[in-house]
C-alpha cells in the first residue's frame, strides 16, 4: 500500500466515523417527498481525477471546482433537477421592458457561514472583483460575456470597478444594467463566477481567505478540511437558509488520478461515485446495471491546435488542419475507447444544446474512407505526407489514462493515414492549464462545458477575446456573427455560419460530444440525471437505508 493510498483510506475511516455521529438524527426518518427510508449515515463521497486549481468562485475555472463551489457558495439563481432556472439567494427577479435592466430581490434569510446577513452589497463586491484586471482571474471573460454595462471598460482597466453596472438598492434589492439585451442572462448567474465571496474575509486573509478555518461562505455547506492532491471535505452549513430540508451531512471528494484504481476501490465500497474508465462501461453496465449511468452532458472534447505565432510552421497552413480532422476516425473514438455512449463530433457545439441544430458539415456525411484520401491529398498538396516532408508534431494531454488512450488511437490514424509522428507528453492538471493558456503547445487535448444551455457557451471560447481561446484563432468575421448573435431575435443561423467557419478554419478538432458516464451508489438518490450540465447540488441528494 502507497503512502498516498493509507492516508486516503484512513481518511475513509474517520469520515465513516464522522458519518457515525449525525446517525442518530436520521435514524428511522423518511425523505419528507418520497416516503423512502434514509440511512441512519447520510455522506456523500466521490472522486476526481485532478487537484482542484481554486475554489475561490472568482477564480474558478474547472467543472470539478464548479461542483465545490455550487455547494460551497451560492449565487442568485440555481438550477433544478432538469436543469431548469430556480430562485436560489434571490427569490426572483423583475426586468425593464427594454431587457436592459435586472432587479434581484433577495431573500432575507439569506446568511454566511458566520450568521453574517448576505445582502446585495456581496454581490456587487463579488462582480466588480471578478471584472476587476487586479484579480486575474481566468474567468473574467466569462463578465465580458454577460454584458454588463462598462464591463469591458472595466476589465481593460480603462473605467474603475466601482462603474460596473451593478449596484445595491438596499440590502435585498440587486440592480444589474446591461449593455444590451441577454434573453439567457438568468442562466448566466447560475454561474460560479457570479456567486457572491465575502468582503471582509478577503481582505483580512487574503489568498488564504479560502483555507480550512478561514473560509466563510453561504452555500448548504462549509468548508471543513482540505488536503492537497488528497482530499477536500465539506459538512452541513447550519446557518443555511434551508438548512432544514438539506439530508446529506458531508460531502468529500477524493482525488485518485488512476481511473482504474478508483473503479476499484468503488467497486470494494471506499466511496459512493467514480468515473467509468475509457471503454469498460458496456461490461459495467451488464454486470452493475443499476450503478452504471450514461447521459448526454453538454461537453465537447476536442484538440485545440496552435495557430498563433508561437505555433509550429505547419499548423499555420489550413490544409495541414484539415488534414488532420479528417482523419480522426471519431466512431472508433466513441465505440472501441470510450465507448459510453459519447457521440462523434464534427462541430464545436453539442447536439443536445437547447435550441440548437447542428449544421450540415461535409465531412460527417463521409465514410472514414472519404475522409482519409481527402485527408492524404490535403497533406500532399501542403507538402507533407508519406511523399513529401516528414512531419512530427507533439500533443499535449493532462495525466489521464482516458486522455492517453484517445491520444495514443488518434497519433496512430494520424501516422497511418497522413505519416505524421506524434510525440505525447502529459502534466497534471494545473501545469497543464499554465501551458495551454500561454500557447507552449502544439496539439493540445481540450474539453469544453457549457456554462449556460445556450450555444453562444460554445462558440463564445473561440471568440479572439476569449481568455479560454488556447488556439490562438483570430477571425474577425467569426467576432461579428458573435457579437450580432447576442441581439439577433433568432441566433442559431448566426451560429450555423460561425461553426461553418470553424470548420473551414479548423483551429480545433472536435472529437466526440460528452456522455456523463459513471458508477453511482443505488443508495444515493436525487442526482440530476435530466440536468443536460450535470450540474449537481449535494443538498438534492440524500442515502436511502440498505435492505
Amino acid at each position: 500500500m502507497t503512502l498516498k493510498t493509507h492516508l486516503l483510506a484512513g481518511t475513509a475511516a474517520l469520515l465513516a466515523l464522522a458519518g457515525a455521529a449525525n446517525a442518530e438524527s436520521h435514524a428511522m426518518m423518511e425523505h419528507p417527498e418520497t416516503g423512502e427510508k434514509l440511512a441512519a449515515e447520510q455522506s456523500f463521497t466521490y472522486r476526481v481525477l485532478d487537484e482542484f486549481p481554486s475554489i475561490d468562485p472568482n477564480l474558478i475555472e474547472d467543472v470539478e471546482g464548479s461542483a465545490i463551489g455550487r455547494n460551497l457558495f451560492e449565487g442568485l439563481m440555481g438550477q433544478d433537477s432538469k436543469g431548469d432556472v430556480v430562485p436560489a439567494v434571490a427569490t426572483g427577479y423583475e426586468v425593464s421592458e427594454d431587457g436592459l435592466t435586472y432587479t434581484f430581490t433577495l431573500r432575507p434569510e439569506a446568511k454566511w457561514s458566520n450568521g453574517e446577513p448576505v445582502t446585495a452589497n456581496d454581490f456587487v463586491y463579488s462582480w466588480q472583483r471578478a471584472a476587476n484586471p487586479a484579480t486575474a482571474s481566468e474567468y473574467q471573460w466569462y463578465m465580458g460575456l454577460m454584458k454588463i454595462a462598462n464591463v469591458d471598460e472595466v476589465i481593460s482597466g480603462d473605467k474603475e470597478p466601482s462603474e460596473l453596472g451593478v449596484k445595491a438598492v438596499d440590502d435585498h434589492t440587486l440592480e444589474v444594467t446591461l449593455s444590451q439585451p441577454l434573453p439567457y442572462f438568468d442562466q448566466m448567474v447560475t454561474h460560479t463566477t457570479t456567486f457572491p465571496v465575502p468582503k471582509a474575509t478577503i481582505e483580512e486573509h487574503g489568498d488564504a481567505w479560502t483555507q480550512p478555518g478561514n473560509m466563510v461562505s453561504n452555500g448548504a455547506y462549509v468548508l471543513d478540511s482540505r488536503v492537497p492532491q488528497e482530499y477536500i471535505t465539506l459538512k452541513k452549513n447550519p446557518e443555511y437558509w434551508d438548512a432544514d430540508n438539506v439530508i446529506i451531512e458531508e460531502v468529500t471528494a477524493l482525488i485518485i488520478n488512476d481511473e482504474n484504481q478508483a473503479l476499484t476501490r468503488y467497486l470494494a465500497g471506499e466511496f459512493d461515485q467514480t468515473d467509468v474508465p475509457a471503454g469498460q462501461f458496456p461490461r459495467l453496465a451488464e454486470e452493475y446495471p443499476a450503478q452504471a449511468i450514461s447521459v448526454p452532458n453538454l461537453c465537447t472534447y476536442y484538440y485545440n491546435l496552435n495557430v498563433s505565432d508561437s505555433g509550429p510552421e505547419a499548423l499555420a497552413d489550413p490544409k495541414v488542419r484539415e488534414a488532420l480532422y479528417l482523419a480522426i476516425d471519431r466512431n472508433v473514438i466513441v465505440d472501441n475507447v470510450v465507448a459510453g455512449g459519447q457521440k462523434p463530433a464534427y462541430t464545436l457545439t453539442h447536439w443536445a444544446t437547447a435550441g440548437f441544430e447542428v449544421p450540415q458539415v461535409e465531412a460527417a456525411n463521409m465514410t472514414q474512407q472519404e475522409r482519409n484520401e481527402r485527408a492524404a491529398e490535403l497533406m500532399a498538396e501542403a507538402g507533407y505526407g508519406k511523399d513529401g516532408e516528414a512531419l512530427s508534431l507533439d500533443l499535449l494531454y493532462n495525466t489521464s489514462e482516458a486522455h492517453k488512450q484517445v491520444a495514443t488511437a488518434i497519433g496512430q490514424m494520424w501516422k497511418q493515414t497522413l505519416g505524421v509522428d506524434i510525440e505525447m507528453a502529459n502534466m497534471e492538471w494545473q501545469t497543464f492549464l499554465e501551458e495551454r493558456h500561454n500557447k507552449n503547445y502544439e496539439v493540445a487535448r481540450a474539453g469544453w462545458c457549457a456554462d449556460y444551455n445556450e450555444a453562444s457557451s460554445f462558440l463564445d471560447i473561440m471568440d479572439t477575446n476569449s481568455s479560454y481561446n488556447d488556439s490562438g484563432f483570430n477571425n474577425a468575421d467569426y467576432d461579428g456573427l458573435l457579437t450580432e448573435a447576442k441581439t439577433a431575435e433568432d441566433p442559431l443561423p448566426l451560429y450555423t455560419q460561425a461553426e461553418e467557419i470553424i470548420t473551414q478554419e479548423f483551429p480545433i478538432l472536435p472529437i466526440y460530444h460528452y456522455a456523463t458516464v459513471f458508477m453511482m451508489d443505488e443508495h444515493i438518490k436525487g442526482y440530476p440525471l435530466e440536468n443536460a450540465q450535470d450540474n449537481w447540488y449535494a443538498k438534492d441528494l440524500y442515502r436511502v437505508a440498505g435492505e
